[in-house]
């Protein structure tokens, strides 16, 4: 299942044009480590470099969660939910983190989540995509635009 895709501005703000950002759901009987280097070697297919954290991009496909699967584990994941943005723009984790530690403070990632998995629950958070994305400031959302409304 494939959400409808949004025009956003770029993450981080400047950091190039508008991105276009979507989210698909579908199932995936292996490892997460697998899925995520089948989504670099795709990335990479497309001319995706990894230089620089958080630098402008021409494909950027995450890995957001599986199920309700922590990874590595409760302690690593809650550690870089935490970490403040400020850091995180600096340092990468050196392992797959599930979910994304940062998923519930993205507009761009949870406005298209809620088209596909409105209720699907941050098994550390509690919360649901919907829950999440009503915690948001208005500003968050103000220039996510379905694509169909441009």
């Amino acid at each position: 299942m494939v959400s409808r895709f949004y025009r956003t501005p770029a993450f981080p703000i400047g950091a190039g044009p508008d991105f276009i950002n979507a989210a698909a759901s579908f199932d995936w009987a292996g490892q997460a480590q697998d899925l995520l280097a089948l989504l670099h070697q795709i990335e990479a297919e497309f001319g995706r470099t990894r230089t620089q954290r958080w630098e402008a991009r021409v494909l950027d496909l995450d890995l957001l969660a599986l199920g309700a699967r922590v990874l590595p584990d409760v302690a690593t994941q809650d550690q870089w939910r935490a970490l403040p943005l400020e850091d995180a723009a600096q340092i990468a984790p050196d392992e797959l983190i599930l979910p994304h530690p940062r998923l519930q403070e993205r507009g761009f990632v949870l406005v298209p989540l809620a088209d596909i998995a409105p209720n699907w629950c941050h098994p550390r958070l509690g919360l649901n995509v919907q829950e999440m994305l009503a915690k948001l400031p208005a500003e968050n959302l103000a220039e996510i635009r379905p694509i169909d409304a441009d």
